[in-house]
C-alpha cells in the first residue's frame, strides 16, 4: 500500500491538473458567454432598427396619436360647445403629452439605445395594441404567458426526435445495406421540407378527411376544469404539431447519426473489443455511442436551432398559442414593443442552445481544447 493510500491524501499533481482543467473550462465558459452576449446585443439592436424602420414608424405613430386624440376630444360631450380653435388646442395638448410620454420628441438613435438597454434586462415596456389573456399590457407578462406553450411543444418534439433517432440509427448501423437502411436513405431528402409544410397535410388528413384529431389550438373550448382531462386535451392537441416536426426531422437525423455509428464501428479499438468477445450491446454503448456523442449533440443542436426559427409559421398553422404565433400577431398589429420582446426571448433561447452545446462538447469530447496553446503547455 502506498503512502498516499495509507494517509488518504490525493496525488498533488493530479489535484493541480484537475484545478487547471477547471480554470480552463471556467475561462472557456466566460469567453463563450461574452461572445454570445455580444451576438445577442447585435441581433436585438438590428431588430429594434428594423422594427422601427429606422424611425419611420414614429411618423406613423404620430399620425395614430393625433387620430386617437381627435376622436377622444370630439367624442366627449363636454367639448361639444367649445370653439373649433379651443378643441384644436386640446388635441394638440393631448398629442404633446403622448409624444413626451413615448419620448418621440427625442432622436431615434438615443431611444434605440435606451430600448436596447431595457430589452437586454427584459424590461420590455408596455404593448401598444396587444394584451395578455389576463388583460395585462406589460410585454413581459404577455411573453411569459406564451413561453410555456412553445417550450412544451418544441421540447416534446425534440426529445422524441433525439431518442428515436439514436435508437433507430444504432439499429441500422447493425443492418447496413438492408431494405430498411435503404428506405431511410431514400427518405432523408424529405427532411428538406419544414414542419409546417407537413402540418398542412396532417391537418387535411386527420382533422378533415378523417376527423380524428383537432386541427389547431392547445386545449378544447371551453377548457376542462378537471386537471387530468385538461392534460389529456393538451396531449391530443399536441399530436399533429409534434408529428409534423417529427416527420420533418427524423429521417435526416437517423441518416446522419447512422453514418456516425458506421464510421466509428470500423475503428481499430472496436475491432479489438469484438476480438476480445465483448457483448455487442456493451461494444455499442462504450465504444461506438460514447465517442459519437459530441457530433450527435452538435447535429441535434443545429436541428433545434432550425426548429426554433420555424416556430412562427408552425404555431400559426396549428393556431398554437406560443411565442411564434405571438410574434406573427405582433407583426400584424405593428406592435413594436411586443415584436422586440419576442425577438429578445428567441435570441436568448438560441444563445442558450449554443452555449449548452459548447459546454457539453467540451465536457464530452476530451479532444476539445478549451484553452489556448500557451495555457495547455
Amino acid at each position: 500500500m502506498t503512502t498516499e493510500a495509507r494517509t488518504g491524501l490525493a496525488d498533488p499533481s493530479s489535484r493541480s491538473g484537475w484545478l487547471q482543467d477547471a480554470r480552463r473550462l471556467a475561462w472557456f465558459t466566460a469567453k463563450r458567454l461574452f461572445a454570445l452576449f455580444v451576438t445577442v446585443i447585435i441581433g436585438v439592436y438590428l431588430t429594434i432598427v428594423i422594427a422601427n424602420m429606422g424611425g419611420q414608424v414614429d411618423e406613423l405613430r404620430m399620425v395614430q396619436l393625433r387620430a386617437q386624440a381627435t376622436e377622444m376630444v370630439r367624442a366627449d360631450p363636454a367639448f361639444f360647445d367649445l370653439p373649433a380653435e379651443e378643441r384644436d388646442r386640446l388635441i394638440e395638448r393631448q398629442v404633446q403629452l403622448d409624444v413626451e410620454r413615448l419620448r418621440l420628441d427625442q432622436p431615434f438613435i438615443l431611444r434605440s439605445i435606451d430600448y436596447l438597454r431595457r430589452a437586454i434586462v427584459l424590461d420590455l415596456g408596455r404593448a401598444e395594441q396587444m394584451h395578455s389573456d389576463a388583460g395585462a399590457r406589460d410585454v413581459y407578462s404577455i411573453i411569459v404567458e406564451r413561453l410555456p406553450a412553445t417550450l412544451l411543444l418544441f421540447g416534446t418534439a425534440n426529445v422524441l426526435v433525439f431518442f428515436v433517432s439514436v435508437f433507430i440509427a444504432l439499429s441500422l448501423s447493425r443492418q447496413y445495406g438492408s431494405k430498411l437502411d435503404r428506405a431511410v436513405i431514400a427518405l432523408a431528402p424529405s427532411s428538406a421540407a419544414p414542419g409546417w409544410f407537413y402540418g398542412i397535410f396532417l391537418i387535411l388528413i386527420f382533422a378533415f378527411l378523417i376527423p380524428l384529431l383537432p386541427s389547431g389550438g392547445m386545449v378544447m373550448v371551453p377548457p376542462p376544469e378537471n386537471p387530468f382531462v385538461y392534460a389529456l386535451s393538451v396531449l391530443r392537441h399536441m399530436v399533429l404539431p409534434v408529428a409534423a416536426m417529427f416527420i420533418s426531422s427524423i429521417f435526416v437525423s437517423i441518416y446522419s447519426w447512422r453514418t456516425f455509428f458506421l464510421i466509428h464501428s470500423s475503428e481499430d479499438y472496436v475491432e479489438m473489443a469484438r476480438a476480445k468477445g465483448l457483448p455487442p450491446r456493451m461494444i455499442e454503448r462504450r465504444y461506438i455511442l460514447r465517442p459519437t456523442l459530441s457530433p450527435i449533440i452538435t447535429s441535434f443542436a443545429l436541428m433545434l436551432i432550425g426548429l426554433w426559427s420555424g416556430a412562427i409559421i408552425l404555431e400559426q398553422v396549428f393556431n398554437w398559442p406560443g411565442l411564434g404565433s405571438l410574434l406573427f400577431q405582433a407583426i400584424g398589429f405593428r406592435d413594436t414593443p411586443v415584436i422586440i420582446g419576442s425577438v429578445v426571448i428567441f435570441a436568448y433561447l438560441l444563445a442558450l442552445t449554443v452555449f449548452v452545446l459548447d459546454i457539453l462538447y467540451a465536457l464530452l469530447d476530451p479532444r476539445v481544447r478549451v484553452g489556448s496553446a500557451a495555457e495547455q503547455s
